[in-house]
């Protein structure tokens, strides 16, 4: 699973009982009853991303289920099989690696997978090519969501389950169907649901249209049913409870890094001065132009004086960021690595002498888009290599950076002030960074395991108040 992790960057089912796949780890053994003292606690996980699918929302849900695992939970991860996607890592070892973490899965089919063939497995050549394409547009039209094809797979792949499989539900999106996944199974087995948001639904900064109000009331209905919810970044969870009635439900726990992780990932050794950005770009809050304009100063103020220095770009993006480079006259310092091995790339962050992370060049911005905390953050976070950060003054991803010590942020405009940073680095006597332990999952994962205990903990006072008023009104 680590080689996994470090790796990371349809026919439409007609019988989906053929596709649907339970796996359970060794000395895995069904109990029933609900939950109480003396026994692990049972966690429903639905989390669309998950190993061996190549998706960087796997990271925050493998993470999840192996340390809950290792705090006492029974955890079942009901996924997608991994002949779903149309990129994955090898299934035997990450099979491997949940069976030895005790973890296990339920894995689903999904419908419709031709609305995103970029991402899914499925028939996209000659006839079926121009049937999917059909079916996206009109999707398109009707704003359908492209996941939608999950839900009812997943039902039917957890319609053996009962009450006494399951203490509490949890859900992580996007995708937001497993939100309403969460809420049927809950009425369902008559469980508390808890939701996860990696990314804003309703109110997400990067989303290329408006919502529909009626997607803003189903999320509403949906928040307004669950026990907790948990967000990842603190202006985020402010939004949301300037919009929603959540009170003590609400709250944060950010992204993070496994510091096993880390421990395995050996520094790729550039030779010179590295500044390195790994990741892709969403045009026009997030872009590499500040950047490439600080390279031209830095250019111009070094002048063959000090470090021999580069700037290396890992992504899908290379046009983008070879324009800026011509642009600014300094392609010859710009190098080009493509989209690699997730190990590659995390070899490049550790080696790196700088590791550049982008939120938003704008100077000012909305709650919501300073709530914009990228999980490539936590990369150079874990291996311990400094950040230069661009965002939006007063930022989560600002406040994260500087208060762990581990570089600096800068707003967008700021060019002088980034120059000044690179220069610095640059130098035998550079700025100090220390390594923290502030974000590593094993910490992130104790707060999650409080909200779950609690979840269930108040259900049970409920159910329990429920049956003493029913038997006190029968003895009447």
């Amino acid at each position: 699973m680590r080689s996994f992790l470090r790796s990371l960057v349809n026919p439409v089912f007609t019988e989906e009982a053929k596709h649907q796949t339970v796996t359970e780890p060794s000395g895995f053994r069904e109990t029933s009853g609900s939950a109480s003292l003396g026994r692990r606690p049972k966690l429903l996980f639905l989390a669309f991303y998950f190993p061996p699918a190549r998706a960087i929302g796997c990271v925050r849900a493998w993470n999840i289920a192996k340390y809950l695992a290792r705090l006492g939970w029974e955890v079942t991860v009901v996924t997608p099989e991994p002949s779903v996607w149309r990129n994955v890592e090898d299934p035997q070892e990450v099979a491997a690696e949940v069976e030895r973490e005790g973890i296990r899965r339920i894995l689903t089919g999904h419908r419709w997978r031709c609305l995103w063939p970029a991402q899914w497995s499925c028939w996209n050549e000659g006839l079926g090519w121009v049937a999917g394409g059909t079916c996206r547009r009109i999707a398109r039209y009707l704003r359908i969501d492209d996941h939608i094809g999950w839900i009812r797979a997943a039902k039917q792949a957890c319609s053996t389950l009962t009450a006494a499989d399951v203490d509490v539900i949890l859900a992580t999106g996007s995708p937001f169907v497993a939100f309403r996944l969460a809420k049927s199974l809950s009425d369902r087995l008559v469980r508390p649901y808890v939701l996860d948001y990696r990314d804003p639904w309703t109110e997400n900064p990067q989303a290329e249209s408006p919502v529909l109000p009626a997607t803003f009331r189903k999320e509403e209905t949906l928040l307004a049913g669950c026990a907790a919810v948990t967000i990842v970044s603190r202006s985020w969870g402010l939004a949301m409870a300037h919009r929603f009635d959540l009170g003590p439900r609400l709250h944060v726990i950010t992204n993070g890094y496994d510091p096993e992780e880390r421990a395995d990932v050996e520094p790729y050794n550039f030779g010179h001065f590295a500044i390195v950005y790994a990741g892709t770009f969403y045009p026009p809050k997030r872009v590499i132009s500040p950047v490439m304009a600080a390279l031209k100063r830095l250019k111009e103020t070094m002048n063959g004086k000090g470090s021999e220095w580069y700037f290396h770009y890992y992504g899908q993006h290379e046009d983008q960021v070879r324009q800026e480079a011509q642009r600014f006259g300094v392609t010859e310092r710009v190098v080009l690595h493509g989209t690699v091995p997730r190990t590659e790339a995390l070899s490049a962050v550790r080696g790196a002498d700088i590791v550049v992370v982008i939120t938003s060049v704008f100077e000012k911005a909305a709650l919501e888009d300073k709530g914009v905390v990228p999980g490539k953050l936590f990369e150079p976070l874990g291996l311990g290599t400094p950040i230069l950060l661009i965002a939006p003054a007063g930022s989560d991803a600002t406040e994260i950076v500087e208060k762990t010590g581990m570089g600096r942020g800068f707003v967008g405009t700021d060019i002088e002030g980034i120059v000044r940073f690179l220069s610095n680095m640059t130098r035998p006597q550079r700025e100090k960074i220390t390594f923290t332990d502030t974000y590593s999952w094993p910490r992130l994962a104790t707060k999650f395991d409080k909200i779950l205990r609690g979840v269930i903990a108040a259900s049970q006072t409920a159910d329990l108040a429920k049956h003493t008023s029913q038997r006190s009104v029968q003895s009447l």
